[in-house]
């Protein structure tokens, strides 16, 4: 029985793992849960798997910590959206628990320091993902030494059509209604204007040690296929699957094993859903800047990708508030790319804060 202490429980992607450890309760138990300030939902779930819990608004990450120290999970989910999910993820593998990573913003912002710390304390970070998870199976069944080459799928968003004149005019509430996921405001948003995609690109540079040259993203509106890899040899494999948060958080509950589940097998002929015809695009890069400037981070490296994440998450911020339009949110973050010097290595964690912290002053609008 595999213990699992879930962060950010009530969230997407808490949700989605609480909905695991209810269908597969002979094989994961839930030792402990957190939230940030949905206490009434926080309380209700603590009840229902009868473990503790802590509201990390009032208790801070003294009490993850102190969670993980009581509760001794064999393996943590992150599901805490944003920046705020960084420490929380460095708590983790500091006290040597493998970590199940949905916070892809940890990586992004400090992955040389988190992969230092796994490396210290014996922990593994699992990228759940569903793209980072697709790639993570393909590049262990592949072999690293044959990769040529990354593909990262992207739906497209709800303006994949849309005319540049037209994205000039486009609301939260357009921005909101994503054709694939069911997803938190932010990362819906993200999704929206290539943001996520971004954020992703540059996770993946990361997590699986490549240049900006080695990872290509290709629009495919279905969000069948999760991921792709290239080998040498020219021949592209790729992970299907349903669109569903549940099987890459699996995947990185059980493996490194392959174990059967309660989610409905993927089929090929099944088109009842109309996505069993499958399609391809570009990216329209010109038209969603954020795509293109996460590349740049990737190339330039030390704190750029902070202050990309940073000035995004103010801006997207903007934007839901009504003050800035949809398309000023890339020129905010550009901006603060090409405004300051970003080529500092972070030394440790107050380091990245420090970049952020200024990277957040510098988002004006």
């Amino acid at each position: 029985m595999k213990k699992i202490l879930v962060l950010g429980c009530t969230g997407s992607i808490g949700s989605s793992t609480l909905d695991i450890l209810r269908n597969q309760s002979d094989r994961f138990v839930c030792c402990g849960l957190t939230a940030n300030s949905k206490n009434d939902e926080l309380e209700r779930f603590s009840r229902e798997f009868s473990c503790p819990s802590s509201l990390t608004k009032r208790d801070g990450l003294d009490g993850i910590k102190k969670l993980i120290e009581e509760t001794r999970p064999d393996i943590v989910v992150n599901g805490i959206a944003g920046s705020a999910g960084l420490a929380p993820s460095m708590a983790v593998l500091e006290a040597g628990v493998d970590l199940a990573l949905a916070n892809k913003e940890t990586v992004v912002m400090a992955g040389p320091l988190m992969f230092q710390a796994a490396k210290k304390n014996g922990s593994r970070i699992l990228p759940v993902d569903s793209e980072h998870s697709a790639i993570f199976t393909l590049v262990n069944q592949c072999g690293k030494e044959n990769i040529d080459k990354i593909v990262i799928t992207a739906s497209g968003g709800p303006f994949r059509t849309f005319s540049r004149e037209r994205l000039a005019s486009v609301t939260v509430q357009d921005a909101l209604k994503h054709p694939t996921w069911n997803m938190g405001v932010k990362i819906t948003i993200d999704s929206a204007t290539l943001g996520n995609k971004g954020l992703e690109v540059i996770e993946a540079s990361r997590l699986f040690d490549v240049t900006a040259l080695q990872i290509q993203v290709v629009v495919h509106p279905q969000s069948v296929i999760h991921s792709l890899v290239r080998t040498k040899d020219g021949i592209v494999y790729g992970q299907f699957s349903e669109p569903d948060m549940k099987h890459p958080i699996l995947q990185a509950l059980d493996w490194p094993k392959i174990e059967n589940n309660f989610m409905r097998p993927f089929d090929l002929t099944d088109t009842s859903d109309g996505k069993r015809t499958l399609t391809f695009e570009k990216p329209r890069m010109d038209d969603f800047p954020m795509l293109g400037l996460a590349f740049e981070c990737v190339e330039k490296g030390g704190a750029a990708p902070i202050a990309y994440n940073a000035a995004n998450e103010i801006a997207v911020q903007a934007f839901i508030d009504g003050k800035i339009s949809f398309m000023q949110i890339a020129e905010l973050v550009g901006r603060v790319l090409h405004g300051s010097d970003w080529s500092k290595n972070p030394r440790d964690l107050n380091d990245v804060f420090e970049a952020d912290k200024l990277a957040r002053t510098l988002t004006r609008f």
